[in-house]
This record gives structure tokens, C-alpha cells and sequence, in this order.
């Protein structure tokens, strides 16, 4: 039987990718996003349906919701909806920072919340979640979006065991640097008191070596959502192996002190 995935923030990188590639896999594929009615290839797809849906919007969740479950059964929820807001805590508003909180996290939280009774009635179902490296390491000038990221992982941690009664699986996809639209709507703020120290870390962003791309993460999500395991994480891209290894391997402060002389020699991350 045909299995179905659901889809948050379809309409670019690794959303868009991810349901390109479930689609060619055979799945049915359920790609929201808050306008569908720009998108000019997943609509054009036999077995995929194009539905809106903005996370920061709970009426919105619960009737796109209750949409995609007429359609059918779903088998995963991919949650990948989500933006970076990086720059200067100083700098931020109040109201970034509230945006930022229900993009990366509420909205995750709130869509997991609507699947859930189904999951449980139907007693299976798999919940994904676009984390990041930065759920697993700080970096500088991005203090909001790592906290966004951190909370999804504590978040998925504890739930999984709540889950695991009811038959229901929960997994993080954790990149590092990926190729995609995301840079291009990321929201940046600046403070000349910091003006150095933002300079040298968004150099190290724009040439970093190993950049994944959003096709390679499509994969990783394929293999998630078909592995049969209960594994809770999935650390994916070289940069982010390598930069999660020595974390492990040399402890928080001495990954601390790598991070500040890569600043200091501008070196790439």
C-alpha cells in the first residue's frame, strides 16, 4: 500500500527536496506551505497535494490537518518548517524573537499535537523534525535560532518516551551548513558594538568547506523515515560530524575555545 508523508515548509530547500524525492520514492506526499499558490513544480506532480499551512497560525494547523487526514492515512509528519534568525541579541526585538520561538518550536510542537490523537488511534506513525547542529552546539550571532533548535531537541528527547507507549516514533535530522533558500530568508540583525565579531562569523558561514545540499538531506530523511529503528538523531553533513565529534571528544569548554581562535584566525568552519 501507498504510504504518506506530510510535510511542513515544502516550498523551498530541504522541504522542497524531501518531497521531490518521497515522490519519486513512490509515497504519496502532502507539501504544505504558507503560499501555495506560487509554487510552480510540486503542484504539477501526480502524487503530490499542495495544501496551505503557516505554523504560526493554530486555526491554520488544525484544518490543514484535518484537510490532509481526508485525504487518507499518513504515515509520517515531517516537520521542517523554519527560518534562522541570526545577529545580535541587543539588536533583536521583542517581536523577532517571538516569531522566531513560533516558527522553529511552537509550530513544531503545535502540529505534533494536532497528528497525535491519529497516530495513537491508528497505533503507528513517525514524527521528523528538522533540528540543526545548532540544537547541539552554540554558535555566535545566532543565539535565538540555536535556542529555537535546542528546544526542539530537549523537546524530542522527553517525548519520544511518551510516544514509544503509544507506538508512535519521534526523530531529529541535525545538519550543518546546507545549500539552500534558507540564507537567502534569513532574517539578520546587526549592532556596530559587534560589527567585528558578526563580519568574521558570517565569513566563516559564507566559505565554509563541505556545505551539504538539500537533496543530500532529502536522503537522510528517506532513510529516517524507513530504517525501522528507534533512533532519536541523526547528525548529518561532514561540518557537522566532525564539529559534533570533537564536541563529544574534547568537551564543551575546549570545543568553546575552538570556536573563538577559528574567529580569531578567520578560519573556516
Amino acid at each position: 500500500m501507498t504510504k504518506t508523508i506530510f510535510i511542513t515548509g515544502a516550498s523551498a530547500g530541504i522541504g522542497k527536496a524531501t518531497a521531490k524525492l518521497f515522490a519519486q520514492k513512490g509515497w504519496h506526499v502532502i507539501a504544505t506551505m504558507r503560499r501555495p499558490e506560487n509554487e510552480k513544480e510540486l503542484n504539477l506532480l501526480d502524487n503530490v497535494t499542495v495544501l496551505p499551512l503557516d505554523v504560526t497560525n493554530l486555526e491554520q494547523i488544525k484544518e490543514t490537518t484535518q484537510k490532509a487526514l481526508m485525504l487518507g492515512p499518513i504515515d509520517v509528519v515531517f516537520n521542517n518548517a523554519g527560518y534562522a534568525l541570526l545577529g545580535i541579541l541587543e539588536a533583536i526585538s521583542d517581536e523577532q524573537v517571538v516569531r522566531q520561538m513560533e516558527t522553529n518550536f511552537f509550530g513544531v510542537v503545535r502540529v505534533t499535537q494536532a497528528f497525535i490523537p491519529y497516530f495513537r488511534e491508528k497505533g503507528s506513525g513517525l514524527f521528523i523534525t528538522t533540528g540543526s547542529s545548532a540544537g547541539l552546539m552554540g554558535f555566535p550571532v545566532s543565539s535565538m535560532y540555536d535556542a529555537s533548535k535546542w528546544a526542539l531537541e530537549g523537546w524530542s528527547e522527553s517525548l519520544s518516551y511518551e510516544l514509544n507507549e503509544i507506538g508512535i516514533g519521534i526523530k531529529t535530522i541535525e545538519p550543518g551548513l546546507v545549500a539552500t533558500e534558507i540564507g537567502d530568508r534569513s532574517v539578520i540583525v546587526s549592532h556596530p558594538a559587534y560589527q567585528s565579531l558578526m563580519d568574521k562569523f558570517m565569513a566563516l558561514i559564507a566559505h565554509g568547506e563541505n556545505v551539504t545540499t538539500a537533496e543530500q538531506i532529502a536522503e537522510v530523511v528517506y532513510g529516517a523515515a524507513t530504517d525501522g529503528s528507534d533512533t532519536l538523531r541523526y547528525v548529518c553533513g561532514e561540518d557537522a560530524i566532525n564539529l559534533y565529534s570533537q564536541r563529544l571528544a574534547n568537551g564543551d569548554e575546549a570545543f568553546r575555545a575552538g570556536i573563538k581562535q577559528m574567529l580569531s584566525a578567520n578560519q573556516q568552519i
